[in-house]
């Protein structure tokens, strides 16, 4: 639950800093329990092979004692010898058959009853296991009879209490768990600094650097630095490195953008009462019967009121209040002039214009908004070719279009010295796009956007003399069908 302050919001959020509970010591346990269950899973073999090797050591040595006791008579060997055999035996009785004849080698005075057997030769490896686990957990006051192979083709049983079986068995159990925790406890140490080393310090550090660059995302006191790792620590590095740098990116362009919105609204007002002024000045002029003053005084009021409208383009992209398009069929020819005569390309002392548009090609647009569109691209071209200082550079601007069944395709190319690569990739850019010196970046965004609004699309080709600018503008469907 967050909690609030007095003033009814919530509280910022606090970076953690405990490490009670950190990763490292998570894996810390975990390592030591996953050990200690792979151990467990050994365990049980091993007491199982314990207690048959207990058995196996017990059958041996009864086989030396029935070969001691079956050499000499039984009147041979005295009482008190065979009960000291059996006494180190830590056996009641030992008996042997062989030719199916079955001999009592030795016995105690009085043997208890036998409440086990355990076939030794004929058991099965689950059997050996529930054996051992049957004697660890259940064992203690039993009786034993063991049954085995003497002298490979008779057979020799020992009978002996489980209670010296039972506690072997619990002191080498105990035994192996001390070991077995004891491994896992040094290979949880080991993974820990492993861990610490290698994963949790450098995540620790990147948690910190990206909270802290967080408050301050303008600073470059707290960017993640990348060392050089190759693992998945490195690419995280990579990424967030790469994360910040592109955020700080866009602050830059949004903080260009507001102090470009700022200057444009402080200069907007004084410049549509200069432009409002020159309108009045300029209908006063259509008044004047002079046949050059006629001629000339409506392409400066439509200059004029072209002027007003784009004042604001600059602001109304970066609001993103471009209205949309009220498409007509146009002339693209005659719109193709007017850009020139607005640019000056018509009588242009250096550059040569080309207007290779068919008369009869009619487009589907705005007429305002293709006209910016065309006034942009051929204003950049006009720039970059009056920027060259080779006398001897051919400076041509031509503007074609076709049609091409519902699409009109239009071509803007100049025989300047082109774009880079660099300019390529980020050519629609706000901010970014700006190919010649002292350009704001903004032209080719607005041109694309103006673009889009109509459904078409716009792109540079590579190769030849030049840049060239394709625009494909389709129909309305309505037209269309």
């Amino acid at each position: 639950m967050v909690q609030t302050d007095n003033s009814g919001g919530p509280d910022k959020p606090h970076f953690p800093t405990t490490h009670t509970f950190s990763l490292s010591f998570k894996l810390l346990i975990f390592t030591i329990l996953f050990v200690m269950f792979a151990e467990v899973l050994l365990f049980v073999p091993s007491i199982a092979n314990f207690q048959r090797n207990y058995i196996e050591s017990k059958i041996r040595t009864a086989g030396i004692v029935a070969h001691t006791l079956t050499t000499y008579p039984e009147t041979a060997l005295p009482r008190t010898i065979q009960a000291d055999l059996l006494n180190r035996l830590d056996a009641y009785a030992v008996a042997v058959r062989s030719a199916g004849m079955k001999q009592l080698v030795a016995m105690a005075d009085a043997p208890p009853t036998v409440t086990r057997s355990i076939d030794f030769d004929n058991q099965m490896t689950h059997g050996i296991v529930m054996e051992a686990i049957d004697t660890m957990l259940f064992g203690g006051d039993r009786t034993i009879r063991v049954t085995g192979t003497y002298d490979d083709e008779g057979e020799i049983e020992v009978v002996f209490s489980e209670t010296h079986l039972r506690d072997e068995l619990l002191h080498f159990a105990g035994r192996l768990l001390l070991v077995s925790f004891l491994i896992s406890a040094f290979v949880g140490v080991l993974v820990f600094f492993s861990i610490q080393y290698l994963m949790v310090i450098p995540m620790r550090r990147l948690g910190r650097s990206i909270y802290k660059w967080s408050q301050e995302p303008e600073s470059d006191a707290y960017l993640v630095r990348y060392g050089g790792r190759t693992d998945e620590i490195g690419r995280a590095e990579f990424a967030a490195a790469t994360m910040q740098q592109r955020i700080q990116e866009l602050f830059k362009q949004q903080k260009r953008l507001v102090e470009l919105g700022l200057a444009v609204s402080k200069i907007n007002h004084d410049l549509r009462n200069l432009l409002a002024s020159a309108q009045l000045i300029s209908d006063r002029l259509t008044a004047i019967p002079d046949p050059s003053v006629q001629r000339f005084a409506p392409k400066l009021v439509s200059a004029i009121d072209r002027a007003i409208n784009y004042c604001q383009s600059v602001l109304a992209y970066g609001k993103a209040q471009e209205a949309p398009p009220a498409r007509r069929l146009l002339s693209l020819s005659r719109l193709c002039t007017d850009v020139a005569e607005m640019t000056g390309l018509v009588h242009h002392a250096s550059i040569e214009w080309v207007n290779a548009v068919p008369e009869n090609l009619e487009v589907d647009a705005d007429s305002e908004q293709l006209f910016r569109v065309l006034l942009n691209l051929v204003r950049n071209a006009a720039q970059a070719l009056e920027q060259c200082k080779d006398e001897a550079l051919v400076r041509r601007l031509t503007v074609s279009a076709e049609r091409d069944g519902t699409k009109v395709s239009i071509r803007v190319a100049d025989t300047g010295p082109g774009l880079s690569e660099k300019a390529r990739e980020s050519l629609f850019k706000p901010f970014s796009g700006s190919v010649r010196t002292g350009g704001t970046g903004l032209g080719l965004a607005i041109v694309a956007e103006l673009v889009k609004a109509h459904g078409g699309t716009i792109s540079c080709l590579d190769g030849g003399p030049g840049a060239t600018f394709v625009i494909e503008i389709p129909d309305r469907p309505a037209l269309a069908a």
